[in-house]
């Protein structure tokens, strides 16, 4: 940001990131939050949102939250960072307060334990589509298969714990994945 512009009103930090938060879903928030500064607002440069984002990727928590908090402590200093994760928080808070609202007069209606459990399918049947199609497009050879259906089968079937099926079948995998590149090579 030019030092000869004047700073960015909270209020624009705050609908900004309210507008992000509220019609946000999933990943790639970091995206859109770089479409606003740099490109949309010219409130701050390329290298310098990347350099952020970088940041904003090595800390714990979720990136969008830091890039906001980064971007808003950039622009504004600390009121600013607060109010940028209060802003991009506050529209999902309010969401999930009406849905329960909602929720809690509709449970008593008949049929509706049915409607949720017909959304639940629907969801486990897209999680389910989602894990096969990345399946497919992960399982290269037959030792990226092999360890894709031993995770599975120790962590879904045997419901052994994922840290230390992760903690065995990693190494195993990453040593035959070099054994087979020097026998490829």
């Amino acid at each position: 940001m030019d030092s000869a512009q004047p700073p960015v009103s909270l209020a624009a930090l705050w609908s900004l990131f309210f507008r992000i938060g509220l019609f946000s879903f999933g990943g790639q928030v970091t995206s859109w939050i770089h479409r606003e500064v740099v490109l949309m607002r010219g409130w701050m440069s390329h290298e310098e949102f990347l350099s952020g984002l970088a940041l904003a990727q090595i800390l714990p928590g979720v990136n969008s939250t830091n890039a906001a908090v980064f971007v808003g402590q950039r622009l504004r200093g600390v009121p600013g960072a607060t109010v940028c994760i209060v802003g991009m928080l506050t529209g999902p808070l309010a969401a999930i307060i009406v849905a329960w609202i909602f929720y809690t007069k509709l449970v008593d209606l008949p049929g509706f334990s049915s409607i949720i459990e017909g959304v639940a399918a629907v969801a486990l049947g897209l999680l389910a589509r989602m894990g096969m199609t990345a399946g497919r497009s992960a399982a290269t050879g037959i030792l990226p298969a092999l360890t894709m259906a031993a995770t599975f089968v120790a962590v879904g079937i045997l419901k052994w714990p994922m840290l230390a099926v992760v903690a065995v079948i990693a190494p195993i995998s990453v040593a035959a994945c070099y054994w087979q590149g020097k026998r490829d090579a």
